[in-house]
């Protein structure tokens, strides 16, 4: 099973490199895009925009959430063990919902009815709704892999509830946290069919919050569908793979580096 799955990874980064790497040309990191050049790099920089305020946003939502359902509510009253039920179904039925009712949901409700219309800030939104249940169920687990001795340990000394959690409780769960975000990342950096709906497929770098702005896998899918810059499309799509490895990479470097502290 290793075995295949290690070979069906493979097999798919040697076609997009075969595939990507000749089609490959200078002109396609211009500033500006154009039918001749197929600029990718404003989507590159539309992507890291897009990247970093989705987690903004969903970050600290879905690590609090997360604090609330394992340091607070597991000792409270049937209300709260109620409560917490609740939320926890309907995180799981959040994070399975397909990427295209989150499109259309961000549409109806950012672009036409706060009146954001196609923008940076809807498609974080929506981006930020899609990864929020992986990132409360991972930094839930991270925050319930944390030993009891500890939290035990830090209340013996004196400490409160509220400073065990962000001087020992957390440190300790960062590298489980982290592991969220990275594939909460790579749901950002991937998706198409939500940022189509909330974001746009405006070829321009965006310029602010309520502009729109294409990402890089918007911008691969948009080339695929004329039909025309096949070439452009695969060349994008290497573009594309070797980001994910570069911030999956960075991200992991990070993880060992904390947990070493």
């Amino acid at each position: 099973a290793a075995v295949i799955t290690v070979g069906v990874l493979l097999s798919l980064i040697v076609y997009i490199v075969v595939m990507g790497v000749p089609n490959i040309r200078l002109s396609m990191f211009a500033w500006k895009y154009t039918t001749e050049n197929c600029s990718m790099l404003p989507s590159i920089l539309n992507t890291l925009m897009m990247t970093v305020l989705t987690l903004v946003i969903a970050v600290p939502i879905g690590v609090f959430s997360a604090i609330y359902l394992v340091e607070y509510s597991n000792r409270g009253s049937k209300f709260q063990m109620t409560l917490v039920k609740i939320i926890r179904m309907t995180t799981e039925t959040l994070q399975g919902i397909p990427s295209i009712v989150f499109g259309l949901f961000g549409f109806l409700a950012f672009a036409v009815t706060c009146k954001f219309s196609y923008s940076l800030l809807g498609g974080a939104i929506t981006m930020a709704l899609m990864v929020l249940p992986l990132i409360m169920r991972t930094t839930e687990e991270a925050l319930l892999s944390v030993p009891d001795s500890y939290r035990e340990g830090s209340f013996g000394l004196g400490a409160g509830r509220l400073r065990t959690i962000f001087r020992i409780i957390l440190p300790s769960a960062v590298p489980g946290i982290l592991a969220g975000i990275i594939l909460a990342v790579g749901r950002i950096v991937g998706e198409t069919a939500a940022l189509m709906y909330t974001a746009g497929t405006s070829t321009d770098v965006c310029t602010g919050f309520l502009k729109p702005c294409r990402t890089l896998a918007v911008h691969m899918y948009q080339l695929l569908c004329e039909g025309k810059y096949m070439g452009a499309a695969y060349a994008t799509a290497v573009v594309l793979l070797v980001m994910v490895i570069l911030i999956n990479a960075l991200s992991g470097y990070v993880a060992k580096k904390l947990t070493k502290k």
